[in-house]
């Protein structure tokens, strides 16, 4: 084995000093964050989540993703390891991002969100002229 020890990591329930309507946790889902040239893609674990129980909106320059989980128990709970809750996260977009290009995609519980730079951003090879 090497020096890196496998480690558990427990899902992080939101905190926030606002009061929920809904019962239950609320977790703020795993992100990992790619960028290229053309686009930032955020990948978001949201295991359980159907794609009619996903919201995703861009209001102003935050870009909110809620999922809702909705799972039947095949009979009284009788004893659990694992606690079933809803995800939430925000993230700030930067005015760099062409907000009417981003586009979302789930499949298996993973969220997709590809965030494409606006043309301004993108690198671009500048022609020299002679003399």
């Amino acid at each position: 084995m090497s020096d890196k020890e496998l480690e558990v990591q427990k899902k992080h329930e939101l905190e926030t000093a606002a009061e929920s309507t809904k019962g239950g946790p609320i977790f703020v889902p795993k992100v990992d964050i790619f960028e290229n040239k053309d686009a930032l893609t955020l990948v978001i674990d949201m295991p359980g989540v159907p794609n009619d129980g996903l919201r995703v909106n861009l209001e102003n320059n935050e870009l909110s993703v809620y999922g809702k989980v909705n799972v039947a128990a095949p009979g009284e709970e009788v004893y659990s390891e694992f606690t079933i809750g809803d995800y939430s996260r925000s993230f700030v977009v930067s005015e760099y991002i062409d907000r009417e290009k981003i586009d979302a995609s789930l499949k298996d519980g993973v969220l997709r969100l590809r965030l494409p730079k606006a043309e301004a951003l993108k690198p671009r090879k500048i022609a020299i002229k002679a003399g």
